[in-house]
């Protein structure tokens, strides 16, 4: 990708950009009823809702606004979003076939007053504009909901544009 000034510049694969962050991504979910956590359609890989869960054990549970604060919001966000990426990684092999994150969707456990989901949701959207780039920019809505499975605060939903197999430089399973 040319930088300005005509120089050019190499931009890090997922993967890659991953471990330049120090970023070590938990064990891939598991289903928590009868679905599977990704499926891939063409260029597109569609993810389930991914939880804050580390060791197969939820992070934070219960409400915003009620006994989380904004800031443990934004952690959850984040770890479920790396959620998301294992997920991705167990369905592709490897990191690097992902192109961009197209669509974010965070749901966010809140009482009726809490106002600031956009706030939680940053710390997904964060996360993906460090590994993606700013200039790969993705959609995203945020909901405020009464509760979530297993009383987790947020959840996490992912569409990823990929690269197909035929074009991809990078080993499947690599």
């Amino acid at each position: 990708m040319p930088a300005p000034g005509g120089n050019k510049s190499v931009v890090s694969s997922p993967g890659s950009r991953i471990g330049e962050l120090g970023i070590v991504l938990p064990a891939p979910p598991t289903p928590l009823g009868a679905y599977v956590e990704s499926s891939d359609a063409g260029n597109l890989l569609f993810l389930s809702g991914t939880l804050p869960v580390i060791n197969r054990r939820l992070t934070f549970s219960g409400r915003l606004g009620e006994n989380l604060t904004v800031k443990e919001g934004q952690e959850a966000a984040r770890i479920a979003s790396l959620n998301a990426l294992a997920a991705a990684k167990q369905h592709l092999g490897n990191l690097d076939r992902l192109k961009k994150l197209i669509k974010l969707t965070v749901l966010v456990a809140t009482t009726e007053q809490f106002i600031d989901h956009a706030q939680v949701a940053d710390g997904a959207s964060e996360l993906f504009v460090k590994i993606f780039g700013p200039d790969s920019g993705h959609v995203r809505l945020v909901y405020g909901v009464q509760s979530l499975p297993v009383g987790a605060p947020v959840v996490v939903e992912t569409i990823f544009e990929i690269e197909s197999l035929s074009q991809s430089t990078s080993k499947p399973y690599g």
